[in-house]
């Protein structure tokens, strides 16, 4: 048989580099389209089957383990309707205010997360300038570097996807995951699931998870009989548990529950 491109032209190097880097981009886009489709899948299975455990649970259960050798897992489902109405709205005023309305993202969260966190860098930048100086000078009172206070934007939904699914590490790959996951959940479940589901798995403490035994822990109830104010009490710890578990009772936890009970009559359920 007679090779009729003895000698290869530039279209031939061309087709030749595309099918070099095409196929493993071809596979790549496949494996990404069948991980979202497996995703797709759990979450709809969701809306008949409670989900067992979450990706967060799992290693927060495994990192107690290796730490102490114990297995400490508290956590009991409670349907819907056998979680406090308090509970309900305490967490939604603390948390994500607008999670009836909204579609799983608040932009303009996230957009005033990025400036503070901006300003926080600058200001620990500056801080940490000072602190320079004061070390090349032979002061005798260093200050102490400083690290920023970092804050986020993150809805009920998207702080699902995240415990549901995802590790803890901060990467835009695992933010842009975290997004079509939110969406996901916001296009399969109901709000009222998402708050369900949300509040019998989210961390309370060191292996305390979902609302019953956050009730059961801190207050000797059930989920379905917390008054305004321990609801708002919960709700305060939620973003920081394990550091609040130390002091439940402190005066920024009372501080911050009044204001979140004062706010919760305003809250819609969905």
């Amino acid at each position: 048989m007679i090779d009729r491109h003895p000698f290869p032209t530039k279209s031939n190097r061309r087709w030749r580099g595309w099918r070099r880097f095409g196929r493993p981009l071809g596979v790549f886009v496949l494996v990404l389209f069948t991980l979202q489709g497996v995703f797709a899948l759990r979450i709809a299975l969701m809306t008949v089957f409670d989900p067992r455990s979450t990706t967060f649970q799992r290693s927060e259960v495994w990192r107690l383990l290796r730490a102490d050798g114990r297995m400490r897992w508290r956590q009991q489902w409670v349907d819907y309707d056998h979680i406090s109405p308090h509970l309900k709205r305490a967490v939604i005023a603390s948390e994500d205010a607008g999670f009836a309305e909204h579609s799983g993202v608040e932009w303009d969260a996230i957009e005033n997360a990025w400036e503070r966190n901006l300003r926080a860098e600058a200001m620990a930048a500056r801080t940490d300038a000072r602190a320079e100086r004061r070390e090349a000078e032979g002061s005798a009172r260093a200050l102490p570097r400083s690290q920023p206070r970092i804050v986020g934007g993150s809805t009920i939904t998207q702080q699902l996807a995240k415990n549901l699914f995802l590790s803890g590490e901060r990467s835009v790959v695992r933010k842009a995951q975290e997004f079509v996951l939110t969406l996901m959940l916001e296009a399969l479940l109901t709000k009222q699931r998402i708050l369900e589901i949300y509040l019998n798995s989210v961390e309370w403490g060191e292996g305390v998870f979902g609302a019953q035994a956050a009730a059961r822990h801190y207050f000797g109830l059930d989920a379905q009989h917390l008054s305004p104010v321990q609801a708002a009490r919960l709700a305060v710890m939620l973003p920081a548990p394990k550091r609040f578990e130390k002091r439940p009772g402190s005066a920024y936890v009372t501080g911050r529950a009044a204001t979140i009970v004062a706010r919760m009559p305003t809250v819609e359920l969905p």
